[in-house]
């Protein structure tokens, strides 16, 4: 006879208990029961892993096990971290965090920024920010392949010819040569503003306005001043302080667009603005913009700066490095040697990787030795900027013994804007250098913005807020405007035009 025996109630649960503790034991003893040491409900099917199944885990399920191991809180929009897996997870875990995270969210093209005490933000991976020190020690690399002027004017030669390569503007495509749209005049209290529209190639416009002084005598000097990515593009109030302060101060001063951004989206959608052809055409345009100014009678060509604070720093300092036109240049909250740019319009193409590799301080430092302003603050990338940047730029401006003419204004308790801050050391180092007197926009010995009339978004479209009077042939849309530009470089090149950083002129060969 048989007899068979129930099994007690729960033996199953118990069975599956027991089988994951002596899993748990022999991974301990194998060294990989510290994954475990701290985590709260280890699952059976994750003690029982193996190369079978490469060890592989939900990537929220290892964040989850970080955050039980070392005591921390990691913050995450669950579409980053959705579909993705983590292979042999185990075998990422390290004694230390920082290569905890390494190890693991490196593969994954992931990484963590500091979010508070004990806190985390997990955020796609920028290959644009990188540590301090690593940034700093980069820096040090470069400056090692030149010790004097003559090594450094070779070293500028080089990256500037590469540069142009690297934005795609060599060879450089023949202008349009149409006539720039004007709008009428408009006179406000010691300056005037006027919109433009300049076609830098065929249906593709660069807009912005124009403020000059009301009166003045003489040739002006110029300071370009290009939009950042701040809310409001050239619209806000900032930026038309800035600009009318500067134009009263005696300069004329020309704010324009990026691509895809401000009066460039009655042609373009704003996600245009993130692909790589928009440093390219951002290029362009300030050339097109330097070649314009440059033909005017009432414009001294001696004195033509730029500035503009954010990405619009990042294109200064571009500008700068790139054409020699530029005599003065003031790049705001912007450079930093451990951060190149985090949108392609700064970064989308190689210029970081023309002549072996270079960073935006050493772009910063080919400028010399033209006046240059660099202001910095304390709560972006820009916060180290005297401790090691400023110097190695001071070091250059040395070889052709013009110190005094690189500054940095360090503002540590200040934040990324174009603040009163920010413009007032702006209004002082053009003064001094296009020698303006600084008088005319002082009251009781400080600088007075009060005078500035705000314009409304509206009156400052040079085609009309609603694009009622773009052109019929202007581009729409960003497929448009690859071919338009693939034809004009195709045209350049079977007519070999070619283009000067030296002299910035374009000539037939």
């Amino acid at each position: 006879m048989v007899v068979y025996f129930k099994r007690p109630s729960g033996y199953r649960q118990l069975f599956r208990m027991l089988l994951m503790t002596v899993g748990f034991l022999a991974i301990r003893a194998a060294g990989g029961g510290c994954l475990y040491a701290q985590s709260e409900q280890p699952l059976y099917r994750e003690v029982h892993q193996n190369t079978d199944s490469l060890y592989r885990l939900p990537l929220a399920r290892v964040i989850q096990l970080i955050e039980n191991r070392f005591h921390v809180k990691i913050r995450y929009p669950d579409a980053l971290v959705k579909d993705k897996w983590v292979t042999y997870a185990f075998w990422r875990f390290r004694p230390t965090l920082e290569e905890t995270f390494d190890k693991v969210l490196g593969p994954l093209d992931l990484k963590v920024n500091p979010d508070g005490q004990n806190k985390y933000e997990l955020k796609a991976y920028e290959y644009y920010r990188w540590p301090v020190k690593e940034g700093w020690a980069q820096l040090d690399a470069i400056a090692g392949r030149y010790h004097d002027r003559a090594s450094w004017e070779k070293r500028k030669d080089s990256l500037r010819r590469e540069l142009y390569a690297a934005v795609g503007l060599s060879p450089m495509p023949p202008a349009p040569g149409t006539p720039i749209h004007l709008t009428p005049l408009r006179q406000f209290k010691g300056y005037t503003v006027q919109n433009f529209a300049l076609e830098i190639l065929p249906g593709l416009y660069l807009n912005g306005s124009i403020y000059r002084p009301s009166v003045y005598t003489g040739k002006l000097p110029v300071m370009l001043s290009p939009d950042g990515h701040w809310p409001d593009q050239r619209y806000r109030k900032d930026c038309q302080i800035r600009c009318a302060t500067l134009a009263k101060l005696g300069a004329m001063a020309i704010s324009y667009d990026l691509f895809a951004w401000g009066e460039s989206l009655l042609q373009f959608q704003p996600e245009d603005h993130r692909k790589s052809l928009s440093i390219t055409v951002q290029t362009l345009g300030a050339i097109r913009l330097l070649d314009y100014v440059r033909g005017l009678k009432s414009v001294d060509t001696s004195r033509i700066g730029i500035s503009g604070g954010s990405g619009g720093g990042s294109h200064t300092v571009l500008m700068a490095a790139m054409d020699p036109r530029i005599k003065l240049s003031a790049p705001v909250v912007a450079v930093s040697s451990y951060f190149y740019g985090g949108c392609p319009c700064e970064s989308g193409r190689g210029i970081h990787e023309c002549a072996g590799g270079t960073d935006n301080v050493e772009l910063a430092a080919m400028a010399a030795p033209h006046p240059q302003l660099l202001i910095s603050d304390g709560s972006d990338w820009t916060q180290h900027m005297p401790e090691h940047d400023f110097p190695y730029l001071q070091k250059i401006y040395g070889y052709y013994d013009q110190q005094d003419k690189v500054s940095n204004v360090h503002l540590p308790d200040e934040g990324h804007d174009f603040g009163p801050s920010k413009r007032i050391p702006l209004y002082h180092f053009v003064a001094r250098y296009f020698h303006l007197p600084i008088q005319r926009i002082e009251t009781g010995g400080s600088i007075d913005e009060s005078f500035v009339h705000i314009e409304p978004k509206e009156a400052l479209y040079a085609f009309g807020d609603h694009g009622q009077d773009l052109p019929k042939d202007a581009i729409k849309g960003y497929d448009e405007l690859v071919k338009v530009y693939h034809a004009a470089i195709r045209s350049a090149g079977e007519k070999a035009v070619h283009h000067s950083p030296v002299t910035n002129k374009v000539s037939n060969k």
